[in-house]
């Protein structure tokens, strides 16, 4: 199974190989960086993360989401995405489905993941044009580190149990494109 990330600072690369420590009971995880020389036909599963810039996934993501739509399009794949703060508010929580929502639409037709959650992440103002630092004062957003280890572990849990169901469905189905799991 492939743990692939695409981080900008760091904070999405660290969320990945948490959600790959928790799938290591599953699945023979390997956490990489999203680039040309990951191939998709090596793995029969699939976590894809992304930072979220300008209310889209970085380009190394969506590179190899088209670079691997046929082999993605019959595997089961889940994604997340790494935002700024929590939302904490309507306006906030709105703006996060407006950016999943421009976000799927740039997945190649038939990609559906199973799951797709935004975790808050790692917010720097340092740099930002001042229009960028005024938005995350407006929202309500301060500087620092928001990441919710307790949510990430929930959900590796969540992608945990479903795998293995599949793998268990996958060891009495020969047409199943899912390998059991290392000991099973």
């Amino acid at each position: 199974m492939l743990v692939g990330h695409a981080s900008a600072a760091g904070s999405t690369r660290e969320i990945a190989e948490r959600i790959a420590a928790g799938l290591g009971d599953v699945a023979d995880v390997v956490v990489r960086p999203l680039g040309p020389d990951v191939d998709p036909d090596e793995f029969d599963a699939f976590v894809i993360g992304s930072a979220i810039h300008n209310q889209e996934w970085l380009p190394a993501a969506v590179a190899f989401l088209d670079r691997g739509r046929s082999t993605l399009a019959h595997r089961p794949v889940w994604c997340f995405s790494v935002g700024g703060a929590a939302p904490r508010g309507p306006v906030s929580r709105a703006i996060i489905r407006m950016e999943l929502e421009r976000i799927a639409k740039s997945f190649p037709p038939g990609l559906v993941p199973r799951d797709h959650p935004v975790f808050a992440g790692i917010v720097v103002v340092d740099g930002l044009p001042l229009w960028g630092k005024l938005f995350w004062l407006a929202l309500g957003g301060r500087p620092g580190d928001h990441r919710d280890w307790p949510a990430v572990d929930r959900w590796a849990a969540d992608v945990a149990t479903a795998l293995a169901e599949l793998r268990r469905d996958g060891a009495r189905s020969p047409a199943h494109p899912l390998r059991p799991s290392p000991g099973s």
